[in-house]
């Protein structure tokens, strides 16, 4: 595996972005990793070489650069509520805007490496970047092939760059995972985004994940479930190997 850190220009300075694809076989197809709101870790960049370990060429930006942050440190327990409530600061700080360009910026670094294939791309992302893996394919219909998003949040909102209204604008196949106990995509929401999805006539699928709680496909949150995180991991390989 080849592995790099990476200072990706964009309109408002330097992305310290991680960059991840096999030795042997390319050039890869793109797969662009948004992170969650806690931010780069190790556990995300593990999650980016299991990606790039089947066959793809990773990008896991630090969405945070604006602020100066490069990693926010351990955010659970009581112990560390002030790196929470830094957090959420850092994460409503974002907008669709800023995120879009910065996937534009991700695309074109990718596109002058020979590593990385010039087809297809799939996206991902987790919690407050559900909406940014969708809303990118949204924005490059004729690119990104594959969009997922694991218990996403804000998929439904009252704005025009919502991702139930925006997802008709892309040609890529979707996967929305959905957990049943989730406080920051309440189960009420599931029914209105899926019926809203549909009528956008997007392709793909919304599925329910019973029993388990927001956070599922992360080995070091409380509330990692292997089974869930186990068929996440199946779906999205699957949604990947037949669209890029």
């Amino acid at each position: 595996m080849i592995e790099q850190q990476i200072d990706i220009a964009t309109n408002d300075g330097q992305m310290s972005t991680f960059v991840v694809h096999p030795e042997r076989n390319g050039p890869h197809p793109i797969v662009l990793f948004f992170m969650d709101a806690p931010g780069i870790r190790e556990e995300l960049r593990d999650m980016a070489r299991r990606i790039a370990s089947v066959g793809y060429y990773v990008l896991l930006p630090n969405l945070y650069y604006r602020s100066g942050v490069n990693e926010l440190g351990n955010f659970i327990g009581e112990e560390n509520a002030k790196t929470r409530e830094k957090m959420v600061g850092l994460m409503t700080g974002l907008t669709m805007k800023m995120v879009m360009e910065d996937a534009d910026a991700l695309i074109a670094f990718a596109d002058k490496d020979a590593a990385a294939s010039h087809g297809k791309i799939g996206t991902v992302g987790y919690c407050m970047s559900g909406q940014y893996a969708m809303n990118t394919a949204s924005r490059h219909p004729d690119r990104v092939a594959a969009a997922a998003s694991i218990y996403g949040v804000r998929l439904i909102t009252d704005r025009p760059n919502s991702p139930h209204l925006t997802a008709r604008e892309a040609k890529a196949e979707f996967y929305v995972a959905w957990a049943e106990t989730d406080h920051y995509a309440p189960l009420e929401e599931l029914a209105s985004f899926a019926k809203a999805f549909k009528g956008s006539g997007a392709r793909g699928e919304v599925e329910l994940y019973k029993g388990v709680e927001h956070g599922f496909a992360f080995p070091q949150r409380p509330a990692y479930d292997k089974p869930a995180a186990e068929r996440h991991w199946e779906r999205l390989f699957a949604l990947y190997a037949r669209n890029l």
